[in-house]
């Protein structure tokens, strides 16, 4: 093999390799247990929220998830929805601080729900559907810490916080809450960002899957990038030697 031949090839093998290693990490980064939407209104009433589990082993199944509510902003009213082949148990929790609404003071809250019995497979997701009667006013995010355990034993804890605008390794599932929308009479209604309505109710997860495989196409988009520039460095050397090869000719 001619050197001007090997050093294309090995300027193909490089792009290739990165461009791989690029979409690689792509597909890694959307594979953390989300949940969706990612934000509501203040004091959202009557919405679902879905947690998104996938399954990141190549071996090994989920068979166990444990998504753990915030007590000291709770929300109230929540409902899992039946899930075939998974048994929900949900744990209450009595509040340190009760909470007044219109149909009296609640001093407990679900805490805990655990998700058992059914199976996740390698290259497969579940959404685990739970209902809420109202969201918490008080507080500009919601964290849902969750445990993800695989067949083999291995748990994946989804409990860490962003610090600094970075993301952690394992982020926990959040949901951001904004400021109610004002009405023309003044008052503020929370209808319109809980995108439970109708048709509409699989809007804002639509939306957030979107934004995350876009985020993941553009990573890819990437990593074709700088295999076309790999290839282009190649192509460069060989016509650079061939040059230098006709001047001492």
């Amino acid at each position: 093999m001619s050197p001007n031949r090997a050093t294309l090839r090995r300027a193909g093998l490089v792009a290739a390799m990165t461009t791989a290693g690029v979409l690689t990490a792509a597909g890694a980064a959307s594979a953390h247990v989300t949940v969706h939407p990612d934000s509501y209104a203040k004091g959202a009433t009557d919405g679902v929220l879905a947690f998104r589990v996938p399954n990141e082993e190549g071996k090994a199944s989920t068979t166990k998830v444990q998504v753990y509510l915030p007590t000291d902003h709770p929300v109230l009213g929540v409902l899992v929805s039946p899930q075939d082949g998974w048994t929900a148990k949900v744990t209450r929790t009595k509040l340190k601080t009760p909470v007044k609404t219109d149909d009296g003071t609640i001093t407990d809250a679900v805490s805990e729900i655990t998700w058992t019995g059914g199976k996740i497979g390698p290259g497969q997701y579940e959404d685990f559907n739970v209902a809420f009667g109202q969201l918490p006013d008080d507080t500009a995010q919601l964290t849902f810490k969750t445990l993800q355990t695989y067949s083999d034993g291995t748990i994946v804890r989804w409990i860490e916080e962003a610090q600094g605008g970075d993301e952690p390794e394992n982020p926990a599932p959040s949901v951001r809450l904004t400021a109610r929308a004002a009405r023309e009479d003044g008052s503020s209604s929370t209808a319109a960002s809980t995108g439970v309505k109708g048709s509409d109710a699989s809007a804002p997860a639509a939306s957030t899957a979107g934004s995350a495989d876009s985020t993941a196409r553009g990573l890819g988009v990437a990593g074709l990038v700088v295999g076309v520039l790999g290839l282009a460095a190649g192509m460069f050397a060989l016509l650079r030697g061939r040059s230098t090869r006709s001047r001492t000719e």
